[in-house]
């Protein structure tokens, strides 16, 4: 039985400084206790892109890299079931250091669903 891998290539993330400006007046924010979901609906025919926020206000820099790989991991594994042409900017909030990867899941999950970022099964 063949494997099949999740990759989480760099050209699926969002950089540069302008195109999280342009998310942040252009998109819609959805709000929860671990995370804040930053949606900006491209033309489909776009690839999905996706960054990621983690400030100081999160903790020290093993804290931010602790919640970014789980962000990124959570993200990753949900790739196939993203609908195409959205950008997305997941920042962590300071709660999101004491969650757990499950906390974590379920929000992104929640969130997600909010901002119909799923494709349709």
């Amino acid at each position: 039985m063949p494997v099949t891998r999740l990759h989480f290539p760099k050209s699926a993330r969002l950089f540069r400084a302008g195109e999280f400006a342009k998310l942040k007046t252009e998109g819609r924010s959805y709000h929860g206790k671990f995370i804040v979901l930053s949606v900006l609906r491209q033309p489909p025919t776009e690839e999905t892109r996706i960054g990621f926020v983690t400030s100081r206000r999160v903790g020290g820099a093993v804290v931010r890299n602790r919640v970014r790989r789980r962000l990124r991991e959570i993200v990753r594994v949900a790739r196939p079931q993203l609908a195409g042409g959205v950008w997305l900017v997941l920042i962590a909030r300071h709660a999101a250091a004491q969650a757990d990867f499950a906390a974590l899941r379920e929000e992104w999950v929640r969130l997600g669903e909010r901002g119909s970022i799923f494709a349709c099964p």
